[in-house]
């Protein structure tokens, strides 16, 4: 089993992510910056790291992350505090995770994206068009680095029960798909180390998914 460090620990799919691989046997580090959410990710079987992407250095953040296997990229400003916040968390936050992961010699990262039809002909605004920017940028950023890459792009979220069946591949057609599928995807991918320098797209679909990712 593998020691897995995610950062965003305290978001949605993150502490969905952390009760999988905790279940499954792994060591789960879940990096939070809001002192309350401490005893919430340790009762998920997680060991709750005190950290702010706005505050570290990539070295402060590579001292944290030293000794895990993989990286779990899961952090989202989620709208909150505009455009500015956007780009510090999904986008400078994930390049210092990229340069801290390097610094400690850990090979393995897993981004957790966006769509890239998320939203069109939605109108939803200046904001939610410089999201989409900035998760781009995330990508090619992190294809352009040293690691053992893998980008996981989810359709759009939703809070359902998982069915536990899925779509996925390097580009298909656009759909929902719950936060508890895409936790339940990304241990899988974590199990099958060999899945690397891979672009996935993801929607609820009709695949189980240990098939659908051992197909990978």
């Amino acid at each position: 089993m593998s020691q897995v460090f995610i950062v965003g620990g305290s978001g949605q799919i993150a502490r969905l992510l952390a009760t999988t691989l905790s279940k499954g046997g792994h060591q789960v580090q879940s990096m939070y910056r809001t002192p309350s959410q401490k005893e919430a990710l340790q009762a998920l079987g997680a060991k709750p790291i005190l950290g702010n992407l706005l505050e570290l250095t990539p070295q402060e953040l590579s001292e944290l992350m030293k000794g895990s296997d993989t990286v779990v990229f899961s952090a989202g400003a989620g709208g909150k505090g505009g455009m500015e916040m956007t780009d510090a968390i999904d986008g400078k936050g994930l390049e210092l995770s990229v340069k801290a992961a390097e610094k400690a010699g850990i090979k393995r990262f897993i981004l957790v994206s966006a769509f890239p039809e998320a939203g069109r002909d939605k109108a939803l605004g200046e904001g939610f068009e410089n999201y989409m920017r900035i998760k781009k940028a995330a990508d090619v950023y992190l294809t352009h680095s040293t690691l053992d890459w893998v980008i996981v792009r989810p359709g759009t979220l939703t809070d359902h029960h998982g069915s536990k069946k899925i779509n996925v591949g390097p580009a298909i057609a656009y759909g929902d798909v719950s936060r508890e599928n895409v936790a339940l995807t990304l241990a899988q991918i974590i199990e099958h180390p060999k899945i690397k320098k891979i672009i996935i797209e993801l929607t609820d679909g009709d695949t189980d998914i240990p098939h659908a990712i051992a197909a990978l």
